[in-house]
């Protein structure tokens, strides 16, 4: 069997966070506010009442980052752009500190033999945009799409590819339908247009990327999706859940239209509460993917629903560990995924990069539960392609601990263990495993 040493020649190794989870420096140097400094504030929507206002304190703390990732070895450091930080009020011109943040990240990464991936949009938008409306409004498809011109004209010439959007179907859900996560709105099927509004500003933010030159990607939260039994009653319900979960923003992207809504009550052409205008699946379709990225953790087990509302109930995963987030781990959840990408998507699909993959432990260097987490997932990654699935890099989640959202800092992610008291760097033991894994690849790949 096909094992982490036997990935493709010229595999990417790569490490990922975001933002609004390791900057700190919410107001400084102009930066503008956020939806998630505003979700912080309210009472109990974050664990302990963290927040991120100094998180891993990446802002002032970045060149120790990236002597990190040179000694992990690193070949991509997937990042994401503070949309307050570039336009404060998500409109208008770029704020130049900002720009400069990101400009000299980028040449730091450059200088040590690392590639720089941006995201420009991981779930933090502009508070004044929020306050129009945020993604259900439309303008906020265009501001975006300005945005992404803006970061392109500054680092465009030394960033090869761009990420526009971080699981939009994550921030959909948990932002807009259940208020799980910023900005908190518990619209529930009414939040449906900002999906549609999310996935029109990647196809005019990707036009404008593509004007200058650059590769476009987009990072999705996929899932395997099981049957709780053979059932039909369960085997319709996880039909309707993969219809949301993994196809409400692939299919159009790839396919150019929206899947069949019927179980949702929406019908086989649905327009998503009004959103869908005449020619936008073609803004959204036509700019193309060069690259699809798929954030993997686990897989999800649907059975019919016990009371009236969505036409789907989750279901427990048994029998198999979990991760201190309880989670749980599933490695052959990944090539099982990919291969469902490949046969439902065929010649459409892209080249697949893994943009996430990581668990989370308890505090300990010995992170010996980690290790194992991304060894399992990296065996079952050779196996996916062993079978021929093009899958061109893997960045795992993540580079250091960090604020995990509506968990605050309860969650440790990290390869690098974060004091956040003190904002001290140790590399756990998985540091040491993942450096030694990429030197051992490259040597076996060497003598191919």
């Amino acid at each position: 069997m096909p094992d982490r040493y036997d990935l493709p020649a010229g595999f990417r190794w790569g490490a990922s966070t975001a933002a609004y989870q390791v900057e700190g420096a919410v107001d400084e140097d102009g930066r503008g506010r956020s939806v998630w400094d505003a979700f912080c504030e309210r009472p109990g929507a974050v664990k302990n009442g963290d927040t991120g206002r100094t998180a891993c304190d990446h802002y002032r703390r970045w060149p120790e980052d990236v002597a990190l990732m040179r000694e992990l070895g690193l070949d991509t450091y997937r990042f994401s752009l503070a949309w307050p930080r570039v336009q404060p009020t998500g409109r208008g011109p770029a704020n130049p500190a900002g720009l400069d943040f990101y400009d000299r990240l980028v040449d730091g990464l450059l200088g040590a033999g690392i590639t720089p991936l941006p995201t420009l949009f991981h779930w933090d938008l502009p508070q004044a945009l929020e306050d129009t409306g945020g993604w259900l409004h439309r303008d906020t498809a265009h501001r975006f799409a300005e945005y992404a011109a803006l970061a392109a004209d500054r680092l465009g010439d030394r960033v090869p590819a761009w990420i526009t959007l971080n699981e939009p179907f994550v921030h959909l859900v948990y932002g807009y339908a259940l208020g799980l996560h910023a900005p908190g709105r518990t619209l529930m099927l009414d939040a449906l247009p900002a999906a549609h509004h999310q996935l029109l500003g990647h196809g005019l933010a990707a036009a404008e990327l593509h004007a200058r030159g650059r590769d476009v990607l987009i990072a999705h939260n996929l899932t395997p999706v099981r049957p709780a039994s053979a059932d039909p009653a369960d085997v319709a319900a996880a039909d309707a859940y993969d219809t949301l979960h993994n196809r409400l923003f692939t299919d159009p992207l790839l396919l150019g239209r929206y899947p069949d809504l019927t179980a949702y009550g929406l019908g086989p052409d649905p327009d998503l509460g009004g959103a869908v205008r005449d020619g936008d699946l073609a803004l959204v379709h036509a700019p193309g993917l060069d690259g699809l990225g798929v954030n993997y953790y686990n897989p999800t087990r649907i059975a019919a629903p016990t009371e009236p509302g969505l036409p789907f109930a989750e279901a427990p995963i048994d029998g198999v560990p979990r991760t201190h987030f309880g989670w749980p781990v599933v490695p052959e959840g990944l090539p099982e995924l990919l291969r469902t990408l490949r046969d439902r998507y065929g010649a459409a699909l892209p080249p697949i990069t893994i943009t996430e993959n990581g668990c989370s432990t308890d505090a300990t260097l010995d992170d010996t539960a980690r290790t194992t987490y991304l060894t399992t997932h990296l065996d079952a990654l050779a196996q996916a392609t062993a079978e021929g699935i093009d899958v061109r890099g893997y960045c795992t989640w993540s580079l250091l601990d960090n604020f995990e959202w509506a968990e605050g800092y309860s969650q440790r992610f990290g390869l690098v263990h974060v004091d956040f008291a003190t904002q001290r760097r140790t590399p756990k033991a998985s540091f040491a495993w993942y450096r030694d894994l990429i030197a051992a690849h490259r040597a076996k790949a060497a003598g191919r």
